[in-house]
């Protein structure tokens, strides 16, 4: 039997201080060339664990073996020694490096690097497994899939034949995810073995050959792929019965919230990242936002919320509340203050979690009071009210942590994504904007953040919605702006368009139009 398992770990626990206990006696077996999935909600303990088998942290107890062997792995260069090898979901590249220094940055050789040799190793390991990777190309000139297709050709240059790949879809278009997943069918064919983490419950049944499955650190149990279903899988990773459905209404009264005309926005090297936008939002309707990652997302959502500094002749006009005028108010030029002191009441839920949306080393209660400082009299804040809240959205999202008072950064990341949207959802704004709103949430608390965001679409707010998974984005959106290139594709309808229709339209730029194209 020992020679049937690529990796068996027995009775693994590890605890962080005296409180948090992240893994209570897990037991995970990985099969020789077997696709694993991982699953669990946030604060399960999946990422702790795959973090002791590649090195990262060491366990407390337990015993980890490989090919039947027990062995210690106590550093990330252990873990390669044995094969293993972990993609992370924030890439681990150095910029300024073209793809194969990357891949042979860190390991022993000589002083002078024969850049034929590494070449033609990369290629070997291309044309095996069914990548298309630029050895010389710098990083910075990477995309997205391209810098993961870098970090897995590394691990693999390395030897690894155990595979850990942690959220690898989450910002891939369907068809780079197809591309990806038949690199891991061919790895598998060749006698890989890949664990997935992953919160994407149709990748799982469409990838992965067996599903293991965490609650609370501790290991619940495991199913065959082919006899698993969404519910099921759900089910057991919450432990009750939890519904699947987003109940998207048809919007009703809407009315114009934001005018977004010609709206330009250039970075401090004078590259554009966002071309001549125009777009119109409404209160009552959740606005999808898609696109690859980096093709202006972000600066949209900054530009409104006064964050981006916008080019010349670009135009955010707000319509108040009940006094819809055909001028409405300029909000370009004024910075986040002056925008609330206009009494608009925008939230907006960052990609950067801990750079823009929270403070790390303040506590739950402290991050709830950033909104709320102003309310107090005299020198003094008022508390109460920030302590309240921030123990209203500990109970109703579900967050894990030791108490209000622990600083978020000591959270998983999933949970500090819980108190940000969970605090932003609280003032009751007219314009909601979200940055990858649910990224790293587990799907029992994502179905809740969508039910929250069809709650604000029900009372009349602008919802802008910037996801990743375009399954959700057709489901829960009633209309979708895909970017391309910092450049406004199209506007679709989300009840009628297709996935591969929006991911094609994310990739390639249609033909200009009209005067633009005369030009």
């Amino acid at each position: 039997m020992a020679e049937e398992y690529a990796v068996r770990m027995v009775n693994i626990t590890k605890a962080f201080g005296t409180k948090v206990i992240a893994n209570d006696r897990v037991h995970l077996d990985l099969k020789k060339g077997e696709i694993l999935s991982l699953l669990g909600e946030n604060g399960s303990g999946k990422t702790t664990l795959m973090n002791m088998l590649s090195g990262i942290y060491f366990p407390d107890s337990g015993q980890i073996f490989v090919d039947g062997q027990e062995v210690t792995i106590a550093s990330p260069h252990d873990a390669f020694e044995l094969g293993i090898g972990m993609v992370h979901q924030h890439f681990k590249l150095v910029d300024v490096l073209t793809a194969a220094e990357n891949i042979e940055l860190g390991l022993p050789g000589k002083a002078v690097v024969d850049r034929k040799a590494i070449a033609a190793k990369i290629q070997e390991i291309c044309d095996r497994y069914g990548f298309v990777i630029d050895p010389n190309k710098k990083v910075y000139d990477m995309s997205v899939s391209e810098k993961q297709t870098l970090e897995i050709v590394k691990t693999l240059y390395r030897g690894a034949n155990v595979l850990i790949l942690d959220e690898p879809t989450a910002v891939l278009t369907p068809q780079e995810t197809e591309r990806l997943f038949a690199v891991m069918r061919n790895m598998k064919a060749d006698g890989k073995s890949i664990i997935i983490i992953t919160h994407k419950l149709h990748e799982v049944l469409e990838i992965s050959d067996r599903v293991a499955v965490l609650r609370k650190g501790e290991y619940v149990g495991d199913m065959l792929t082919a006899e698993a279903d969404a519910q099921k899988l759900t089910d057991m990773m919450v432990g009750r019965a939890v519904s699947l459905n987003i109940e998207r209404t048809e919007p009703k009264n809407t009315v114009e919230r934001l005018r977004i005309r010609n709206l330009t926005v250039k970075d401090i090297d004078g590259v554009t990242r966002l071309d001549d936008i125009n777009l119109d939002v409404y209160g009552g309707e959740i606005l999808g936002i898609a696109g690859i990652s980096g093709c202006g997302q972000k600066e949209l959502l900054e530009a409104i919320a006064g964050l981006q500094v916008t080019e010349p002749g670009s135009s955010v006009r707000y319509f108040p509340e009940g006094q819809e005028t055909d001028e409405g108010e300029e909000l370009l030029g004024r910075n986040p203050r002056s925008i609330a002191d206009m009494g608009v009441r925008l939230a907006f839920v960052p990609e950067d979690r801990l750079g823009m949306g929270l403070v790390g080393s303040m506590d739950l209660t402290d991050n709830m009071m950033l909104k709320r400082y102003r309310e107090g009299r005299g020198f003094f804040a008022d508390r109460k009210p920030p302590h309240k809240l921030a123990e209203e959205v500990v109970k109703s999202l579900e967050v894990v942590t030791p108490s209000i008072e622990t600083p978020v950064r000591r959270l998983s990341g999933g949970n500090v994504q819980k108190v940000l949207v969970g605090r932003e959802i609280a003032m009751q704004p007219t314009v909601l904007m979200s940055a990858y709103a649910v990224r790293g949430l587990d799907i029992n608390t994502s179905y809740t953040i969508y039910r929250l965001l069809n709650e604000q679409k029900q009372k009349g707010a602008a919802v802008v919605y910037v996801g990743e998974d375009l399954d959700v984005l057709l489901e829960l959106c009633d209309r979708i702006a895909v970017l391309c290139a910092g450049r406004l594709n199209d506007i679709v309808d989300a009840r009628t368009t297709t996935k591969e229709q929006v991911g094609y339209l994310m990739t390639y730029l249609k033909a200009p139009q009209g005067k633009e194209a005369q030009a």
